[in-house]
């Protein structure tokens, strides 16, 4: 006996889209339930729905009008026959000629016009086939199978229906479930003010949206499930409120409550757009950037570690803030549409927590300034971030030691704004990176010669000649390391570490003397 697979198209499932009949079961769906529900809920539904929906069409071909194809078996022109192999599609006979094959004497070609317009030959009068066998059915081919579909297509078929029910104006999402529109509870102005005034009265937030229907009277008498969403969705419309809960978990914060630099870029994170070209990378250069973990560098995120060290910049020391970069992407809250995340950061050392904003637009963390200067840490110093085993915490650790006065480069500011490069004693209290570290005795003046470098526009290159010149004098040699320039060039201005490493591999007088080392060559220049 032959086993003919009970099944659909190879291609079936690739080539998935949402249907109106599909949207029309979902609604339905939906509207029983009375429970908004995930991508993944509606899709394990719909999948199955679409199976048994294909099971039938099948049966009902099976059972159409029709003979069955058999090799074996002579036909005529006009008759209608069923062909199992091919999901059992009907076709007509168009055409008939004879074989000619000289092991297969006597028997016949024919032309069928199948039901989808295709025309293809087959053969008749064949005594020996294996096909002539009577057919089983296999009920469970992986195709037809639901674990097996969304195992094999679930990341595909979950795109294409949230995809389709984005474009449906019927269907909302909040914090990743849907619902129909049409069937909320209604949520007027007067609710959503006492939920300000609530909010109000905790500082901002955040609250979970359990939290507002206790102060917010809606109707008892409905699904609590379809209750609370109808109130996140009303809230998610109206400005006054932010969603900062991390994927799977919906928290409200007062939008004209929650930090400036939050809201807005802090000055020193700002990067106004270098023009270079990245052809001239060095594999050195490339794994330096990946290195400096800098978040304006446009790299993919890198594969999932559950701890990072970082060394810190001056942009980031001086916003409380850390990169949002390719190593450290994965190790922060996410969320299905919040731009803008309230966590808790929590000191490795002391355990103590705090609370921490994820910008995700931007590619920032805030939040650090007090633990910063809690613990001592400068330009250079070294923090490890870790993942936490609480969801929504992640640890961060300083690395702090006993104070002790060491040698560490040190940035001095004159009365005329000219900035020199020294090698002082200072008291530190946390690891460093010899070649990142600066200490920063006066921070207004930097800050005078940062706005001066801003408002006075002056070039980039200009400034890299600078600070490599002051750089080149605290070495015997002269000799300067990509590193000690990005980390020296950002006290003054922001700047990734592409546009710096570009220039210094485009200049003949920015002279590479091995392991990303630079002298400067007064007279290529001039």
């Amino acid at each position: 006996m032959t086993v003919q697979n009970f099944s659909l198209k190879d291609e079936y499932w690739e080539n998935f889209q949402l249907k109106t009949e599909d949207v029309e079961f979902l609604y339905n769906h939906l509207l029983e339930t009375e429970t908004p529900q995930t991508s993944q809920e509606l899709l394990d539904v719909l999948i199955s729905h679409r199976i048994r929906e294909e099971k039938q069409a099948i049966e009902r071909r099976r059972g159409a009008g029709g003979k069955m194809y058999l090799p074996k078996d002579h036909y005529e022109v006009g008759q209608t026959l069923i062909f199992p192999g091919l999901g059992w599609e009907r076709g007509e006979v168009v055409g008939m000629r004879p074989g000619n094959n000289p092991e297969l004497p006597g028997f016949h070609v024919l032309k069928v016009k199948l039901e989808g317009g295709s025309v293809r030959e087959f053969a008749s009068g064949i005594a020996n086939h294996k096909l002539n066998n009577p057919q089983a059915f296999v009920q469970e081919e992986s195709l037809l199978s639901s674990d097996e579909v969304l195992a094999n297509y679930g990341k595909l078929l979950a795109s294409r229906l949230e995809a389709g029910l984005r474009n449906n104006d019927e269907f909302i999402v909040i914090a990743g479930r849907w619902f129909p529109k049409a069937l909320l509870v209604n949520v007027n102005v007067g609710h959503l003010n006492l939920a300000e005034a609530l909010l109000d009265m905790e500082g901002g937030g955040p609250l979970p949206t359990k939290s507002l229907l206790e102060a917010v009277e809606l109707p008892s008498n409905t699904n609590s499930n379809l209750v609370e969403f109808s109130l996140d969705y009303a809230l998610w419309k109206d400005g006054r409120f932010d969603e900062v809960g991390p994927a799977g978990k919906i928290l409200w914060y007062l939008k004209r409550l929650e930090p400036t630099e939050v809201l807005n870029i802090p000055e020193h994170l700002n990067y106004h757009e270098i023009s270079h070209e990245r052809v001239g990378f060095t594999s050195d250069m490339l794994a330096l950037e990946q290195n400096l973990d800098d978040e304006l560098s446009p790299l993919e995120d890198a594969a999932t570690s559950s701890e990072v060290q970082i060394k810190l910049i001056y942009p980031h020391w001086r916003s409380g803030t850390l990169p949002l970069s390719a190593r450290l992407h994965a190790l922060f809250p996410t969320a299905y549409r919040a731009p803008r995340i309230r966590f808790i950061l929590v000191d490795g050392e002391t355990g103590n927590k705090f609370p921490g904003w994820v910008v995700r637009e931007n590619q920032y963390v805030y939040g650090l300034r007090e633990f910063y200067e809690q613990k001592g840490v400068f330009p250079g110093s070294l923090l490890t971030i870790r993942k936490s085993n609480t969801p929504g915490e992640v640890i961060i650790e300083a690395h702090t030691r006993r104070p002790a006065r060491e040698w560490v480069r040190t940035i001095l500011v004159g009365t005329d704004g000219g900035i020199v490069l020294a090698m002082l004693k200072q008291v530190v209290a946390s690891n460093f990176d010899d070649r990142m570290a600066i200490v920063i005795p006066d921070q207004a003046a930097l800050d005078n010669v940062w706005k001066k470098i801003k408002t006075e526009r002056i070039p980039f290159e200009r400034t890299v000649v600078d600070m490599l010149r002051e750089l080149a004098k605290l070495n015997p040699q002269g000799h300067v390391h990509a590193s000690e320039l990005y980390a020296t060039v950002n006290l003054v201005r922001r700047c990734p570490p592409a546009p710096l490493l570009a220039l210094l591999a485009s200049r003949p007088w920015f002279v590479h003397v091995g392991d990303l080392h630079y002298r400067f060559d007064d007279s290529e220049r001039n």
